[in-house]
């Protein structure tokens, strides 16, 4: 194989990378990014397990002279987000991704990079593969479907982990270490409807230019949500005009901020002017509105002659004003914490079929009374409006603790290598740290990583200079646990 990444160290750590990212690995389809751990594993002589789930766990004895230091466990999971641009030919069930680097940066072709949490992924197998490395006993867990509510780690049988150190690598800050963060769950709401068939004006309208963004970490930044947007405009059609509604999809992720959305609805002769007028100046004020938040923010209005299969008025009403009653958006803040995200949520998908009709949401909270209140409200809402509800991937909070060893470790190394302080804090994002420490009594945790950019979104970014330090980072606090 011929690599992109040149010039960085160690390059076993870049070639890694570049090797996982040549294997399709969105959540659900880790199999054989699964049965490549495996086959490295064999190759190594190294002890494994794969369970049903596809996580895999590999364990390497400890260098010469740390025998007698407790395990430590370095954790990260196999799957990605899978977002692309509109138009962009890419599947991600077959094709790798294509990788750009430019300028000591490392992007995709307009796909989600990977980096989120291949980085993880890459990191333990060069410290695997590094006989070189000074480190107590090692037990790398990879885990699977974290994108889509930490399944993998749910299901993990834990009883093979005997460390009480983790190291987790999915946080994207390079010098800061993350001690604290929210659960969630995934909420979806789901409506039976009925369609029948009408003729004449079709009038598409889609969203795009939105940054969308990871719903944990991006959700206090005013970035607007597209199936909101747009159920905005429709509602306003529907109520003074005759149109009815043939279709309305956007979001292809509860934890993913929805850039791109679409719709179509079919009006009469005599409603389509006034229809169109409508949707023109309510795209133009929510131009206005989101300048300083949304720059590239597009809204393109079409008609054509045609047919549709359209909604029943009461499915189609029922549909839409859930969505615009939706709680959406940050919920709680803790104003004696710089305003840190306490409790939020993210309307992430909106979708239909023939017969029925869902939307999707990623409530979050560190405080669990606030994440039941939020999920008496999209009851409450689901009940209105005739919505059957499902919870799923529902996983704990990570509760900060006030003694932390691996912490210490990490100021330690961190303020010797680079001469500065490493910044600790609590994040409105859910990692799995929760579940291992649930799992694990005594569990002493921390998440680290090198700095990620626009995760879950095609602007994805990876500084190449970061990952080559945040590499020295962990491999010099593994040395310091294989000496103290």
């Amino acid at each position: 194989m011929t690599y992109k990444i040149t010039g960085y160290q160690p390059e076993r750590l870049f070639h890694f990378f570049e090797d996982i990212s040549a294997i399709p690995r969105g959540s659900s389809n880790e199999k054989a990014v699964s049965d490549y751990l495996v086959a490295f594993a064999k190759e190594r002589g190294l002890w494994y397990h794969q369970d049903a789930l596809h996580n895999v766990i590999i364990k390497k004895p400890a260098s010469a002279g740390a025998e007698d230091k407790p395990a430590v466990m370095l954790q990260g999971h196999l799957d990605m987000v899978c977002e692309k641009l509109a138009g962009v030919d890419h599947d991600f069930e077959k094709d790798g991704i294509d990788l750009i680097v430019k300028d000591g940066v490392l992007t995709a072709n307009g796909t989600t990079l990977g980096g989120d949490n291949g980085a993880a992924v890459a990191l333990m197998l060069a410290v695997l593969d590094d006989d070189a490395l000074a480190h107590p006993a090692l037990e790398c867990v990879f885990t699977t479907q974290e994108e889509t509510g930490l399944t993998g780690a749910a299901g993990l049988d834990k009883s093979l982990i005997s460390a009480r150190t983790m190291i987790n690598l999915d946080s994207e800050e390079e010098g800061i270490a993350t001690v604290s963060c929210a659960g969630g769950m995934r909420f979806t709401m789901t409506r039976p409807i009925t369609r029948h068939t009408a003729s004449g004006k079709l009038l598409t309208i889609d969203v795009s230019g939105l940054l969308g963004g990871h719903s944990g970490t991006d959700i206090n930044k005013e970035r607007q949500n597209g199936i909101i947007l747009l159920a905005r405009l429709i509602n306003r059609v529907l109520h003074e005009t005759g149109a009815q509604l043939a279709s309305f999809a956007g979001g292809s992720k509860d934890n993913a901020i929805p850039r791109e959305v679409s719709a179509v609805l079919v009006c009469s002769d005599a409603d389509i002017e006034k229809a169109q007028s409508i949707a023109d100046a309510l795209a133009a004020d929510f131009a206005a509105e989101l300048v300083p938040f949304e720059p590239d923010f597009k809204c393109t209005i079409s008609a054509q002659d045609g047919a549709a299969e359209v909604l029943s008025e009461a499915d189609a009403k029922a549909f839409i004003s859930a969505i615009c009653l939706a709680p959406n958006g940050v919920r709680r803040r803790n104003l004696k914490q710089d305003g840190f995200v306490v409790t939020s949520l993210n309307l992430g998908v909106a979708r239909m079929d023939d017969t029925t009709a869902s939307l999707v949401f990623a409530p979050r909270s560190s405080v669990a009374s606030l994440q039941n209140y939020t999920t008496d409200c999209l009851y409450l809402l689901a009940e209105t409006f005739g919505f059957d509800c499902d919870i799923a991937g529902a996983y704990p909070g990570w509760s900060f603790a006030e003694e932390s060893p691996i912490r210490d470790t990490f100021i330690a190394s961190y303020r010797e290598l680079f001469d500065a302080d490493l910044k600790i804090e609590a994040i409105h994002a859910g990692l799995e740290c929760g579940l291992f420490s649930d799992a694990l009594p005594g569990l002493d945790a921390i998440a680290v990583g090198p700095t990620i950019r626009g995760c879950h979104t095609p602007d994805e970014y990876l500084p190449l200079d970061s990952f080559e330090r945040f590499y020295s980072l962990l491999t010099d606090v593994l040395s310091r646990l294989a000496k103290h």
